[in-house]
């Protein structure tokens, strides 16, 4: 790190538990953000302000009125813009120190596996099962930690796979693709303007962790928040030993 980025991060280097080490693995990591609405942006603003190296921002939809209540990251000049060009644009603002690859599509196939491979670590920002699972896959493929995120109405959740831990389930292992699981969407339901600020830091702050080796991260639990009563439950989650994704890996 340069003298500027040592004045930068200086706050994070002051904790023990980050220290210089900690802060320069922040500055030379490669994360991928999967989502740049509600959760991506708290999230890839934090991690930006956090000194990430390299921020790959992949979102398919572009930024709509509708969008604004609670996606941080985008303004009413927004509107109309792909949400990536969006973020990458603000995130450039809060710090130009670092490089921001925004994909304008949504990934799938040979292209996520690409793009998994390549980060350090994986944000799970998306808004579907669909688009979870295949993350999941990909993240247990290449052995990449996992940050999953959720929020709709007033309920949120988040918790982190790595398997890279021998105890760790994956995302299948709680929420196996192919069963009747009911899809809540924001754009149906509706959702907090402040409880995916809540979730999308909290995936940064478990993001920050893994890539500064510190304290001790949510694999093996599942986070849940209600928001309407302000109140946290914790479940322990196991590893599936016939999970059809993880199990074998």
């Amino acid at each position: 790190m340069n003298d500027d980025q040592l004045l930068r991060y200086s706050r994070h280097i002051l904790l023990p538990q980050i220290g210089i080490e900690g802060q320069d693995s922040i500055v030379s990591s490669r994360v991928l953000v999967v989502g740049a609405g509600g959760l991506g942006s708290p999230a890839a603003m934090y991690l930006a302000a956090a000194g990430v190296g390299t921020l790959v921002l992949a979102d398919g939809d572009t930024v709509d009125l509708t969008n604004l209540q609670r996606q941080i990251l985008h303004s009413q000049e927004s509107i109309g813009q792909p949400k990536v060009a969006s973020g990458r644009d603000a995130l450039a603002r809060l710090n130009s120190g670092i490089r921001v690859i925004p994909v304008a599509h949504r990934l799938e196939g040979a292209e996520l596996e690409s793009e998994v491979a390549a980060a350090d670590l994986v944000l799970d920002c998306s808004d579907n099962f669909a688009t979870r699972h295949a993350i999941n896959r990909a993240c247990a493929l290449y052995r990449k930690p996992l940050v999953s995120g959720a929020a709709v109405r007033f309920d949120g959740q988040v918790s982190v796979f790595d398997l890279r831990r021998a105890e760790s389930p994956c995302y299948h292992c709680l929420f196996p693709e192919g069963e009747d699981v009911e899809e809540v969407r924001c754009a149906v339901m509706g959702v907090f303007a402040p409880l995916t600020g809540i979730v999308g830091a909290m995936q940064a702050a478990e993001a920050l962790k893994l890539l500064a080796g510190c304290g001790e991260t949510l694999t093996g639990r599942l986070l849940l928040l209600d928001a309407l009563t302000m109140e946290w439950r914790t479940i322990r989650l196991g590893r599936d030993p016939g999970c059809p994704v993880c199990a074998l890996r």
